[in-house]
């Protein structure tokens, strides 16, 4: 199927492909990426770009497949900095002392679902198979964040947490960040049952019959829209409407392109969001 999107521009270097949104490549001082599954050395079923450790596939495969990516996207290998995910709302700074924590370095901690810095160089990593990547961008402070919001993460508002974090880091003024929200599951493709649609039905301030759509069709099953969820909490912690930019990528629906565990029943590798500021401009 070929890829369409109205949101998202893909990019294709050396065969490797990456997906990047317009809004964010007009800042000149920042570089972003979202891996998609070409061009990369894994096999099987993590064909080919998998940059996740820990699923089974060779370490010396994840590690060339960065070093690939990064050649083709433009980030500096040696500068990543790698999540700890566990579905929580931990946000971490990092600068130049965890370069490679969670590439060629083993993790330090157990709990990192966002990552933020102000530190040129730094390349910040976290991983997906269809959560949400959220990208934060504030052009005054020239701080960046990435955020991992998979249902519980979006539930416990991570979005916010990373707002408020880069606030006190860096002094970030909200209306200032501009962000962006990612490929991930859409609300085409994303079924909850009961328990899960309760907890987003809770979430009154955020207006839930916007995002959880019940099934008529299929008694106690809902569609729940993760993209316009996080929307929501991001406008809530006071972005600006018009700063925020929402993919129509899908993970489900374009799983011959991206990696999507329900696509694939788990049987799958694992994709990255990558940001950094840019040395000297």
């Amino acid at each position: 199927m070929p890829f369409m999107s109205k949101e998202m521009r893909l990019h294709f270097h050396n065969a490797v492909g990456y997906l990047t949104f317009p809004m964010l490549d007009e800042l000149p001082f920042v570089r972003h990426a979202f891996s998609t599954r070409t061009g990369g050395v894994s096999t099987g079923e993590f064909s080919s770009m998998n940059l996740s450790f820990g699923r089974g596939d060779k370490e010396e495969n994840v590690l060339r497949n960065y070093q690939l990516f990064c050649n083709a996207a433009g980030f500096d290998y040696n500068g990543l900095v790698a999540s700890a995910q566990d579905h929580n709302t931990v946000v971490r700074r990092v600068g130049a002392a965890e370069r490679g924590i969670g590439i060629w370095r083993p993790r330090d901690k157990t709990s990192v679902d966002a990552l933020i810095t102000d530190e040129p160089g730094i390349v910040l990593v976290t991983y997906y198979a269809d959560c949400v990547p959220l990208y934060f961008v504030d052009p005054v402070r020239r701080a960046i964040g990435l955020a991992h919001a998979g249902w519980r993460g979006s539930l416990n508002r991570i979005g916010a947490r990373t707002v408020e974090e880069m606030q006190r880091q860096f002094g970030s003024n909200p209306g200032d960040i501009v962000a962006a929200i990612g490929p991930s599951i859409g609300p085409c493709c994303y079924e909850v049952d009961e328990p899960v649609a309760a907890q987003f039905g809770g979430l009154s301030d955020l207006q839930p019959d916007a995002f959880l759509h019940p099934r008529p069709e299929r008694p106690g099953k809902y569609l729940l829209d993760l993209w316009e969820e996080n929307r929501r909490v991001l406008l809530a912690a006071g972005i600006a409407p018009q700063k925020i930019t929402v993919t129509d990528v899908c993970s489900c629906c374009n799983s011959g392109l991206l990696f999507s565990h329900r696509a694939t029943g788990g049987k799958r590798g694992g994709m990255a969001a990558m940001m950094s500021l840019q040395p000297d401009v």
